[in-house]
């Protein structure tokens, strides 16, 4: 397991990376927890179509406007239906959460998902696009 979250932080992490593969034409970046007690986790954030130029995104990027995100970048609405970062929230008494924070190296410039789409869509399109992925994972939980 790795760093805790804070539960009060509702704010996207800073995030920066390199050593991007040959080839990569843009990034798309995505947190999700896979121990969510709905069948299926939840998505916290979806980014895509952040140009290959670009190698971090700062704190609270994810913010509601997406307004410090890089040109061309667009944020996906996530599981509550928001096109914004939404942080760690586990249910009370539901044990330790994992959170997968993902930077996606694609091969395409433009991924070509509607900005409307699910965070399920964009991961389901990047699949035959990824050259690499650089994953942190956080864990969060709420004491009963």
């Amino acid at each position: 397991m790795g760093a805790e979250l804070p539960l009060e932080h509702n704010v996207s992490p800073e995030l920066s990376w390199s050593g991007a593969p040959d080839g990569t034409k843009s990034y798309a970046v995505t947190m999700y927890d896979p121990d969510a007690p709905t069948g299926s986790g939840f998505w916290h954030w979806a980014v895509a179509d952040v140009p290959a130029s670009v190698t971090s995104l700062p704190e609270g990027a994810g913010d509601e406007t997406g307004s410090a995100l890089p040109a061309g970048a667009y944020q996906l609405p996530n599981d509550a239906r928001l096109a914004q970062f939404v942080g760690a929230a586990p249910p009370a008494g539901h044990g330790p959460h994992r959170y997968f924070v993902v930077v996606h190296a694609l091969d395409v410039e433009h991924i070509g998902v509607p900005a409307d789409a699910t965070p399920a869509l964009l991961g389901f399109t990047i699949a035959g696009h990824i050259l690499g992925r650089a994953v942190l994972t956080a864990t969060a939980e709420n004491p009963a």
